[in-house]
């Protein structure tokens, strides 16, 4: 499955709610609808990074992802973002 681009900032969309739960995470969209849950609270940890890290990848590192993994966890965001639990930080860039 493809992944997201790990070196672009991700966010989850506004209209998402995480509730962490023993096993990982329950994530609810209230536009859509759409449960979705995480069982690994390692993507929990990146997950709830996105928003501070200025890239995917950056929110995996500081969640202890190794190198190794990052391919795996890049296919676990990418079904996110297809699902609309994630969205593309627009990031202004500066000339």
């Amino acid at each position: 499955m493809p992944g997201i681009d790990m070196d672009r900032a991700w966010d989850l969309h506004p209209q998402v709610s995480v509730r962490p739960e023993p096993f990982g995470a329950l994530l609810y969209h209230f536009g859509t609808r759409k449960l979705s849950f995480l069982k690994d609270r390692r993507l929990l940890a990146v997950v709830q990074g996105l928003g501070d890290a200025p890239t995917a990848r950056a929110a995996c590192t500081a969640a202890g992802i190794p190198a190794p993994e990052l391919d795996r966890y890049g296919a676990a965001l990418g079904a996110l973002h297809r699902s609309a639990m994630l969205v593309e930080r627009l990031v202004e860039r500066t000339p």
